[in-house]
């Protein structure tokens, strides 16, 4: 009796554990694809950030226009936005939720952007991030960005010093 009870508990135990590794292989892929991004972003390489998105994203950015269509609107976002910091960009994931269904995956996550903006001062905010990404041609290509920061409607302006 007792045997077969610590044998039950073994296949219990043993079938979590598979199963929790298969979680964690599932999202390799994601995993991968946001380190290689935060690495470009830091490195501040437009041409290696925009070598991850796909030809017709449509990105919702934190700045104007409310959305940029195609690779080239957005590089060119990219292109000005780092150029702007004076020095290094700083870029921490925090609370990351990822899933995939076949050819589709979603990237989930605060990002907490630091540095120093030429035309602003020292940045340190955490933004809202959604990222949509699909496999083309054997390929994890962003197809859809949006970063956001909540908006105080009593004052009409972004809540800039919020923390998770």
């Amino acid at each position: 009796m007792r045997a077969s009870r610590f044998l039950r508990v073994a296949l219990i135990l043993t079938l979590l554990l598979s199963m929790a590794q298969a979680a964690e292989k599932s999202d390799a892929p994601l995993r991968a694809f946001l380190d290689q991004w935060v690495k470009a972003f830091t490195a501040k390489d437009t041409k290696a950030v925009m070598a991850l998105y796909a030809p017709d994203v449509l990105a919702y950015d934190i700045v104007p226009p409310l959305a940029y269509v195609g690779k080239d609107a957005y590089g060119k976002d990219y292109q000005e936005f780092f150029a702007d910091f004076d020095g290094p960009v700083g870029m921490e994931i925090r609370d990351l939720h990822t899933g995939m269904s076949g050819d589709l995956g979603y990237i989930l996550a605060f990002e907490h952007l630091t540095g120093t903006s030429k035309s602003s001062g020292k940045v340190d905010v955490w933004l809202r991030i959604t990222t949509i990404v699909r496999k083309i041609d054997g390929r994890w290509l962003d197809i859809h960005d949006h970063a956001s920061v909540p908006a105080d409607f009593a004052t009409g302006k972004a809540a800039l010093d919020l923390k998770p």
